[in-house]
């Protein structure tokens, strides 16, 4: 049974829970990989990161000099074999899987790519678990688009159906039914204690920070317009999304992480890391507050694209979340966006990318704390 949490217990986390934990995070060159090898790193865990090489020139992971604080591993999680090997010598106690190909348009222009790598690649990766006894607990990391929007005005529950109208977002949807096929089939809460693996995924809507250098993605095609003095191009100005910082739901799986360790499958399942319902903002707004915050000539200009689908409405439901782990979003959409400015303005003056991205992952946890105060 789900024991509710004291709100002080969980909001501001366990933070000695992850010292010396053995972790695996797969996708620790991506952006999100990045910040949670940093947050991971920065709570004392011993980090073993598994992914392909940084998807972007420059990168975060490059920038900050990841590879220096974690045993950096470079392999495709479609390979089998040496997923598998590496589990059985690093020999997690944790795993949180984010590599994926997480780009819309991306998927488009190769689809094969993306269902290969985000489906049959977590298949591998729980294939290899079956070999691994050291693990405990699964956090795969997915996707708000894992939905099948229907452009509703509420926000989507864990329960709702999944589906997915382009093959990235059909591909996480495909993810969730593999880990919950791995979860029945061999890792059935009923049988926990032989497996001793608890498993759970994780549904975050778009995420906002410094050190994001991905393609047609809205903020880092505004920050690169800005630093240029070149105007931003919006594709869909009216579209809605749950912006939130990138340390929100990071903060998110990383209590998961624990609840799964010490209290094993009943924190198993899917569940939602969103942000307040009044920062689930059109594209527009942002594009205005992140031009005001910069200063003075910032602008952006509309360049709708009818050839690719994007959804115009989505919004997550945290109730699951906020009522049975303790989490919610503390970092307002403004709060969020001018450490965004920050981080980028700071670089680009020569700051030590390191210390100030390990300097936001404190202040975010002190913001946490004054939260809960």
């Amino acid at each position: 049974m789900v024991q509710r949490p004291s709100p002080l217990e969980d909001m501001a986390m366990n933070c000695e829970f992850w010292k010396d934990r053995r972790v695996l995070l797969t996708g620790h060159t991506g952006f999100k990989g990045s910040w949670l090898s940093l947050w991971l790193h920065h709570l004392g865990a011993k980090v073993a990161g598994y992914s392909l090489q940084a998807p972007t020139t420059p990168s975060l992971f490059a920038e900050a000099g990841i590879a220096g604080v974690l045993q950096s591993i470079e392999g495709d999680i479609r390979d089998l074999p040496h997923l598998r090997q590496t589990l059985q010598e690093f020999q997690p106690e944790i795993i949180l899987h984010l590599a994926a190909q997480a780009l819309v348009g991306q998927s488009y222009k190769d689809p094969v790519e993306t269902y290969s790598t985000n489906v049959m690649g977590t298949v591998n990766l729980f294939e290899a678990i079956r070999s691994t006894p050291s693990v405990r607990a699964v956090v795969n990391i997915t996707t708000d688009k894992c939905y099948e929007n229907q452009e509703w005005i509420w926000g989507y529950r864990e329960t709702d159906a999944l589906g997915g109208f382009d093959p990235y977002s059909n591909s996480k949807a495909c993810a969730e039914l593999v880990t919950a096929a791995f979860r029945s089939s061999f890792f059935h809460p009923a049988h926990f204690d032989s497996h001793h693996v608890a498993i759970a995924t994780a549904r975050a809507g778009n995420v906002i920070g410094g050190g994001d250098w991905a393609s047609n993605r809205l903020v880092p095609d505004i920050l690169q317009g800005l630093a240029s003095g070149v105007a931003a191009d919006i594709r869909n100005p009216g579209s809605v999304r749950p912006w939130q910082h990138v340390l929100e739901p990071l903060r998110g799986y990383l209590m998961l992480a624990e609840r799964l360790v010490l209290q094993g499958p009943a924190y198993g399942g899917p569940w939602n890391f969103g942000p307040r319902r009044d920062d689930a903002k059109p594209v527009s707004w942002l594009a205005d507050e992140l031009c005001a915050i910069w200063g003075a000539g910032a602008h952006w200009r509309n360049t709708a694209n009818e050839l690719a689908h994007e959804t115009t409405a989505l919004r997550l439901d945290t109730s699951k979340s906020e009522s049975l782990l303790g989490w919610l979003p503390v970092l307002t959409l403004q709060e969020s966006l001018r450490l965004i400015v920050e981080w980028s303005q700071s670089r680009s003056t020569g700051a030590d990318v390191l210390q100030l991205t390990l300097g936001q992952i404190a202040h975010y946890q002190e913001r946490v704390l004054s939260h809960v105060d």
